[in-house]
């Protein structure tokens, strides 16, 4: 009878940790990726940084980007000058 519930609980939480890994990585699929800057500052108008932290190499800009390192990594070709913000205005 133990080895039994033994075999229940454990299948139980093999289970549960696969499907929250599955709902994770649909998560992380979802995240929009944009043909240029004149799309994506529709939606972002400072445009997208990888990290809080990150400073703007190309002088002084007017909006404040947001912040989401997976929407930078799925718009990183947006990024010319490599300082870690694409599409900064």
């Amino acid at each position: 009878m133990k080895q039994l519930l033994a075999i229940l609980l454990s299948s139980g939480l093999v289970l549960s940790f696969s499907l929250s890994a599955t709902d994770f990585a649909e998560a992380k699929t979802k995240v929009k990726t944009y043909k240029n800057c004149t799309e994506l500052n529709r939606d972002y108008k400072g445009g997208v940084a990888r990290s809080s932290s990150v400073k703007n190499k190309g002088g002084k800009t007017r909006y404040k980007p947001y912040v989401s390192k997976a929407l930078y990594d799925a718009n990183k070709k947006s990024d010319r000058d490599k300082d870690w913000i694409a599409c900064e205005r």
